[in-house]
């Protein structure tokens, strides 16, 4: 098997990280860019994964450059805002965002 394909088996869509969810996995929030604060909102940058019970991971990507391109491109947030947006959209009552670079939380519908 080649990378690419290797790769796909490790990334979902918005409509796959939401099954997964259903079905027991961890979502988590990874901080890529150390928040800033502009105004009243937070400006930084975060990606999303899945981590089911076996510690498999997908990264969540956008399913629109992946069927018009046959590229794969990591879904990213740059605010705050976006994230908890995200979160609530899935069906979280509540949302834990990280504010350093490298960290992460962790989130359980079940």
């Amino acid at each position: 098997m080649n990378q690419t394909a290797d790769l796909e088996l490790n990334v979902t869509t918005e409509q796959g990280l939401r099954a997964l969810a259903e079905a027991g996995h961890t979502v988590e929030v990874l901080c890529k860019a150390e928040p800033e604060r502009k105004g009243p909102s937070w400006y930084g940058l975060w990606i999303m994964r899945t981590v089911g019970n076996d510690g498999q991971e997908k990264i969540l990507v956008t399913a629109r450059t992946r069927l018009t391109q046959n590229t794969i491109r990591v879904r990213e947030f740059k605010t705050a805002t976006g994230v908890i947006s995200f979160l609530v959209g899935v069906g979280f009552a509540q949302a834990s965002i990280p504010m350093k670079n490298g960290e992460k939380t962790s989130h359980n519908l079940i």
